[in-house]
């Protein structure tokens, strides 16, 4: 069923738009503008402007959207495989139940950016500037998210399987149903963070002692831990 627009809102749907025809149709300067089912793959939509633009069902496989201005824009049931928003600012946007496999946001400003119930399989997060980022029940396997901070958050239901969280901070963070078997966790801080309803994979002492030093685990976790050591626990 089609979202209902305001007044205020002009919708284009069902198009196929390259950068000429969207310059075009924001160029009629719409206070609120939205595209719902549209079909944007492979454009060269760098350095525009779509600040606050809302984007429904649409479709931006392998587009490129370096350096644009997505503050505040919304994407709702997207496909964006293999789209590039380097250096784009995206403070404030909003990213539900879409597919961003393999996307690239090196350098991209992500403040307070909410990624909910997304695909994020091999997604790059180079130097990102992401304070506030929030990231909610989505799948982030063998994402790129190198030294990006979690600090004092609550983390539900993200799967960082064979993720890379080298110099991650998660000082005081609290993971629930949250995976990390297989992820890199070179220099990451685990200070005061909560990870009992968390799945650390197949720990060694070793890593307990160089990754998670000051973390608070499981009895079920540690009984794991010293069964792997070869202890009968009784």
């Amino acid at each position: 069923m089609p979202l209902l627009a305001p007044d205020d809102v002009q919708v284009t749907s069902d198009q196929s738009l390259d950068r000429d025809a969207l310059e075009a149709l924001l160029s009629e300067h719409a206070s609120r503008r939205r595209f719902e089912r549209c079909v944007f793959d492979g454009e060269d939509l760098g350095r525009l402007a779509l600040q606050g633009v809302e984007f429904v069902g649409c479709s931006f496989i392998g587009a490129q959207l370096d350096r644009a201005a997505l503050d505040g824009s919304l994407w709702r049931r997207c496909r964006c495989g293999g789209a590039s928003f380097d250096f784009a600012d995206l403070s404030d946007a909003r990213f539900d139940h879409g597919d961003l496999n393999n996307t690239s946001w090196c350098r991209a400003k992500l403040a307070g950016v909410g990624f909910t119930e997304v695909k994020l399989t091999g997604a790059r997060f180079t130097e990102a500037r992401t304070l506030g980022l929030r990231l909610q029940a989505s799948l982030l396997v063998s994402a790129d998210l190198r030294g990006l901070s979690f600090r004092k958050q609550t983390l539900e239901g993200l799967n960082l399987t064979a993720a890379d969280l080298s110099g991650c901070d998660f000082t005081e963070a609290v993971l629930v149903d949250c995976d990390l078997s297989n992820a890199s966790l070179k220099h990451a801080k685990f200070a005061g963070a909560d990870l009992r309803r968390a799945r650390l994979g197949a720990l060694q002492v070793g890593d307990l002692l160089q990754h998670f030093k000051g973390a608070t685990i499981s009895a079920e976790q540690a009984a794991a831990l010293v069964s792997a050591l070869g202890v009968n626990v009784v």
